[in-house]
């Protein structure tokens, strides 16, 4: 089966809608899939709710669609680097969900997983653990988190087949494992597209049973936050 599309546009054209839910691999701007960002803003789609780490930063990333105004709420773990969504946020224009960073992997696992929901010890005692469930087991004290259901996942990966089966790089790994798993329609964006059987069965991260839809992007830009240098 050939999941390939010509490019981001046409991937999208059909799928997204206003209202969903739209899952984002990447942390920071390392990993992120960067034509699928720029063709989810182009189709105009609002009122969205994106679950990704961070928000990406002014100008790149998720935060062109905080330009533009389409996301509604950010279901998040770290959200620094952006001034506008900082802006939005302390003016009651954006909806937040702060998530701690483990806590975002497991619920976008267990989304995909099937798992409704998971106890974890983290958050308890602070702004996160308010308005869940808490339970105590052997004594200690549990909050209820929800595992995530995407309408749609975005996700970057380093090389992946026609029949959308995904291998990941290094870092750039990340979250887009997760995110995959918890589409309902998973797009991958993929630096190096092979033939089906070119990629060994040990080596796939991501199966295309996953994956309905794949993006050949060859000449990713691949920004960087904050760059660093020594002085010459």
């Amino acid at each position: 089966m050939n999941k390939v599309y010509s490019d981001a546009r046409a991937a999208l054209a059909d799928v997204v809608q206003n209202g969903q839910t739209i899952a984002v691999g990447g942390f920071g701007l390392c990993g992120i899939p960067e034509q699928l960002i720029l063709a989810l803003r182009d189709t105009g789609a609002r009122e969205l709710t994106a679950v990704s780490n961070n928000a990406g930063v002014d100008g790149w990333g998720l935060g062109l669609l905080l330009e533009t105004r389409q996301i509604r709420k950010m279901i998040s773990s770290y959200v620094g680097e952006n001034k506008e969504f900082e802006r939005q946020f302390l003016a009651g224009e954006l909806e937040l969900e702060f998530t701690p960073q483990g806590t975002l992997a497991e619920r976008l696992r267990a989304g995909g997983a099937g798992i409704p929901g998971f106890y974890t010890k983290t958050g308890v005692g602070t702004v996160v653990a308010d308005g869940k469930e808490h339970k105590d087991f052997d004594g200690e004290t549990y909050i209820l988190e929800r595992g995530i259901r995407a309408d749609v996942a975005l996700v970057k990966a380093w090389k992946g087949d026609r029949a959308g089966n995904l291998v990941y790089r290094k870092t750039a790994r990340n979250f887009n494992p997760m995110a995959a798993t918890c589409g309902r329609v998973t797009v991958a964006e993929v630096e190096e597209l092979v033939d089906i059987g070119q990629l060994d069965p040990d080596e796939v991260d991501t199966p295309g049973i996953f994956v309905q839809r794949v993006v050949h992007n060859p000449t990713p830009e691949k920004r960087i936050e904050q760059r660093t240098t020594r002085p010459g």
